[in-house]
């Protein structure tokens, strides 16, 4: 019995330490995954933009509208909607089992309906664990007001 508990006190650290591990590996293949969104929206790939998505996809905007997942993709496919390639800043990932929130803040440019456009805003993306994938469930921003 006193071995038993030994063991048992000796491996709570080591669960930690892989749990943490566990984590940073996971962190950094949402990261990718996040990353690769992204670009299929820059690059208006349907299909992948629609893969990363729940069918329970919803965003709310910064002006409190909101779209489902068919809105969202028709939107940034537009043929009258033109976005740059942008970055991501102050990225962090933080995961609660089989949810993990993504918080970013980028400066997107581009053109729309003929016009240039630039929107500075704050984001938080849902992800959930559906089945063996992780998908989004959930975008809001929140512009950033310029100076």
């Amino acid at each position: 019995m006193r071995n038993a508990l030994l063991c048992l006190i000796l491996a709570i650290p080591m669960a930690h330490v892989f749990a943490q591990e566990t984590d940073k590996a996971l962190a950094a293949a949402l990261k990718k995954q996040a990353d690769a969104w992204d670009m299929a929206i820059v690059k208006k790939d349907k299909k992948a933009i629609a893969e990363n998505m729940s069918d329970s996809f919803l965003m709310i905007d910064s002006g409190g509208e909101t779209s489902d997942k068919a809105r969202f993709i028709a939107d940034l496919t537009s043929p009258d909607i033109t976005i740059e390639p942008y970055t991501v800043d102050e990225f962090k990932i933080r995961i609660y089992g089989n949810t993990a929130l993504i918080n970013g803040a980028t400066n997107m440019h581009g053109v729309e309906s003929g016009k240039p456009f630039t929107t500075h805003y704050r984001f938080t993306d849902t992800y959930v664990k559906e089945g063996a994938v992780w998908r989004v469930v959930n975008v809001q921003t929140t512009r950033i007001k310029q100076p």
